[in-house]
């Protein structure tokens, strides 16, 4: 079977946004009230994140649970991984996730300045000066056969759609406009010269998009 390079549970406001310009420390997503896109999946029971029993089932909780289906690697630009930018000033930064990563598997870093490999729990970030389709190329190797991921941030995921690398996508549209920031798109039907297109509305508000290649 081939290797897919997957999108999942990447959420965006009504009006397509899916980050702000002005990330921070503080602001990890660059824009005010960035938890409204993902207030749905932290209320799952399968949210990795999750500290306390409980948490709701059903069709958000199966997109949730299915982050990590075959999945081998994953892809993410600079941005998704920390706030610094142009060469690094700080080592000791090490992603906003801790000590126990949620990703379990390789992950390939895209940045103009690469650093050694840092590995913390199951997961090792690699830090890569490539173009989509190499960056793509060394995951799948590390991949042993399983799928990619490709977590984002909005211009990564617009610069493996340009270049025609994605195969399926799930993007979760949240119930809110934030009128200013990143847009993954104005609107979906912007893809569907290439892709097929379902569209699942949620109980909990959030309309899940998925969509495969033609």
């Amino acid at each position: 079977m081939a290797q897919l390079l997957r999108v999942q549970n990447f959420m965006v406001s009504s009006d397509g946004v899916a980050a702000g310009e002005n990330q921070s420390l503080e602001n990890p997503f660059g824009l005010d009230g960035a938890e409204r896109l993902f207030s749905w999946a932290g209320a799952t029971a399968s949210w990795p994140n999750r500290t306390d029993p409980g948490g709701s089932r059903g069709l958000d909780d199966y997109f949730a649970r299915d982050f990590r289906n075959n999945i081998g690697a994953e892809i993410m630009g600079r941005n998704k991984f920390g706030p610094q930018r142009g060469p690094w000033q700080d080592h000791q930064w090490r992603g906003w996730w801790g000590e126990e990563p949620p990703f379990r598997t390789p992950v390939f870093v895209l940045t103009h300045h690469p650093r050694p490999s840092i590995t913390l729990s199951d997961t090792t970030f690699h830090f890569v000066d490539a173009d989509p389709a190499t960056a793509l190329e060394l995951a799948r190797e590390a991949a042993q056969g399983k799928d990619v991921r490709l977590g984002g941030g909005v211009t990564t995921v617009r610069e493996f759609l340009d270049a025609d690398l994605v195969d399926t996508l799930h993007v979760a549209v949240a119930p809110v406009k934030l009128g200013t920031g990143l847009r993954l798109w104005d609107s979906p039907d912007e893809l569907l010269d290439r892709f097929h297109l379902d569209v699942v509305p949620s109980p909990s508000g959030v309309t899940h998009h998925l969509l495969w290649r033609k």
